[in-house]
């Protein structure tokens, strides 16, 4: 990543944006929360070094589409690599959260923090949508977000021009919001109605036999991946630096994880003794998280960085579709 990045942070209140900026701060970024809208190209044209700015409803001349116009001047002009990250929580952890810290909402800070919060998801929904990564953070402790962070702007994730997380989830706990592309695996056998299968989960080899033993899993694995492959290209054609690809099935545990563990294999060239994917040194970098596995507790389920199968030319040339990812 280029010494002078910039990132801007902004999101909902209590979503984790001050965190967020902590954890830049420990990487090497210097920063500034909540300065003037009107200072920040000013502040970026006389920086010498990576900065964080933090942006939100609380800064002074606060409006999403100016923030939005700024951003865009910049990365127009020659200088530093701009990335806009957004701060969320869901609105049942938001409203607990401003209870645990007995806090005011800026938005209603003599009214109720529910209306407070509603103002404000509609006041950021543009920075939201048009985020180059959005955190959430329902869930998420504070040394996993650490983590993230650390991951996606800590020395080295320059790296790959492209960020890939895959996601596994359970439909009743909700979408993952930060979602790019989402795949239902809700068709297949399901293993929880298996008595020895059901307090394992999809890492386990079994699991993993149960699952692909139903007729149709060959062909939609087919059909996923071929999508996949279609589109990270196209991602990075269009500069995306992120992207986030989620499985969901109704717990979270066996199905969707089994297919993101395989997928990640698939992407990262490690499914079998050759390449898998189509593109030769493609430019992404493939992390994995199983959302529900992590809320379970399983420590090694959150950000898991995959590393990419090496592959000589020989290897290539045996007319296998392959893939070496950039790690």
């Amino acid at each position: 990543m280029s010494s002078l990045s910039v990132v801007i942070v902004s999101g909902l209140s209590g979503g984790g944006k001050a965190s967020i900026l902590r954890a830049l701060e420990d990487s090497g970024y210097e920063a500034v929360d909540n300065p003037p809208l009107t200072s920040l190209e000013d502040m970026i044209a006389r920086g010498d070094r990576r900065l964080a700015v933090g942006i939100d409803a609380r800064t002074r001349g606060f409006d999403a589409a100016a923030v939005l116009e700024t951003i865009a001047r910049l990365r127009s002009a020659p200088g530093p690599l701009v990335q806009l990250v957004f701060a969320r929580a869901d609105e049942s952890t938001l409203l607990r959260r401003y209870t645990e810290t007995r806090r005011r909402h800026p938005l209603a800070p003599q009214g109720v923090v529910a209306d407070g919060i509603a103002a404000e998801i509609a006041l950021t929904e543009p920075l939201r949508q048009n985020a180059d990564l959005v955190v959430d953070t329902t869930g998420l402790t504070v040394a996993n977000l650490r983590r993230l962070i650390e991951r996606h702007f800590g020395a080295g994730a320059g790296q790959a021009q492209l960020a890939v997380s895959l996601v596994s989830f359970a439909y009743p706990k909700g979408l993952p919001p930060e979602a790019d592309l989402v795949f239902d695996a809700r068709f297949l056998r399901n293993p929880y109605y298996d008595p020895i299968l059901r307090s394992r989960t999809g890492i386990d080899a079994e699991v993993a036999a149960y699952v692909e033993a139903d007729p149709d899993f060959g062909n939609f694995f087919s059909l996923m991946t071929g999508l996949v492959e279609l589109l990270l290209p196209r991602f990075l054609q269009e500069g995306k630096r992120y992207a986030t690809i989620t499985i969901g099935c109704t717990g979270g545990h066996h199905r969707s994880v089994h297919l993101i563990e395989k997928l990640a294999n698939h992407l990262t060239g490690c499914a079998g003794s050759l390449p898998t994917a189509k593109f030769v040194n493609a430019g992404w970098r493939v992390f994995v998280t199983h959302r529900e596995l992590m809320r379970d507790g399983t420590t090694d389920a959150f950000m898991m960085d995959r590393p990419v199968a090496r592959r000589d030319e020989s290897e290539l040339d045996k007319g296998a579709l392959g893939l070496s990812v950039q790690a």
